[in-house]
């Protein structure tokens, strides 16, 4: 693909062509490979370190490239986030214990084009909070997706993921947000998960992005700690996210990172 040929919108958002969504398919499709295939490896007793080791692993067999690797000095193939660890937590030693809810967060690159999708876990057994949290951050994705069609705004797609995780009386992190991608991991516009219906850059058939709500039991706030990627809440309460990279089509979004497994949504056991 020449980008030479896409356009940018006065938003600064770049439209793809409709031959441009097979790459982002391909490169979606193996990012949900891989956290189909780390899934029966999230176990208590087992070490964030040995599932990035895996997913390093996956991505190099896969004849792909990892994103994360060398991105801002970063040197993991995954962000784990436990608990209340919100986003950017860095694979190590952490041993899981039984009833950890944690976050596994894999972008690859696949012939130039971006894969970038992550999902929840659980470690054991769950607590009924925890499985309340789990269940209505993937809700709210799904819904600030259904909120995506031609001539609807970002702000629709903020308004449908807040309003809907503070009815249930959670919170939508704010320190953090979705992006474009294609081409490139980071771009034009940011997916805020909140916001007023009708308010924000138009959707247009063509654009690419992530959709990635972060939400608390708790309060919004988050903190980044001394390593300068790892973001908690504030008041340590548990935290969960799920994201899809999307595509806009003349009918709605077109998801490129489903679970080929159907496993995107963790069981519960």
């Amino acid at each position: 693909m020449d980008e030479r040929k896409t356009r940018l919108t006065k938003d600064g958002i770049r439209i793809y062509e409709p031959v441009d969504f097979a790459g982002m398919h391909k490169a979606g499709r193996l990012a949900a490979e891989i956290l189909d295939a780390v899934a029966p490896l999230v176990e208590p007793g087992q070490t964030t370190a040995v599932l990035d080791e895996f997913i390093t692993s996956r991505v190099e067999e896969a004849g792909a490239t990892s994103a994360t690797i060398g991105y801002k000095g970063y040197q993991h193939a995954s962000c784990i986030s436990v608990n209340h660890v919100v986003c950017h937590g860095i694979p190590g030693g952490k041993v899981l214990k039984d009833g950890d809810i944690l976050n596994i967060d894999v972008t690859v690159i696949v012939d130039g084009w971006y894969g970038d999708t992550s999902r929840m876990y659980v470690a054991g057994s769950i607590s009924r909070k925890a499985e309340r949290l789990v269940q209505v951050t993937h809700d709210a994705l799904m819904l600030g997706i259904e909120a995506v069609k031609p001539g609807n705004t970002f702000g629709d797609i903020g308004y449908a993921i807040q309003s809907y995780v503070e009815r249930q009386r959670m919170s939508v992190v704010r320190d953090f947000c979705g992006h474009g991608l294609g081409r490139v991991f980071h771009a034009p516009p940011n997916v805020l998960h909140y916001g007023r219906a009708g308010t924000g850059a138009l959707l247009e058939e063509g654009m690419f992005f992530t959709i990635e709500p972060m939400v608390n039991l708790g309060r919004p706030e988050t903190k980044v700690l001394a390593d300068d990627w790892t973001a908690v809440t504030r008041d340590k309460s548990l935290s969960a996210q799920f994201e899809h990279s999307v595509g806009v089509t003349a009918q709605g979004a077109e998801i490129f990172t489903l679970s080929p497994a159907g496993t995107f949504h963790p069981t519960w056991s």
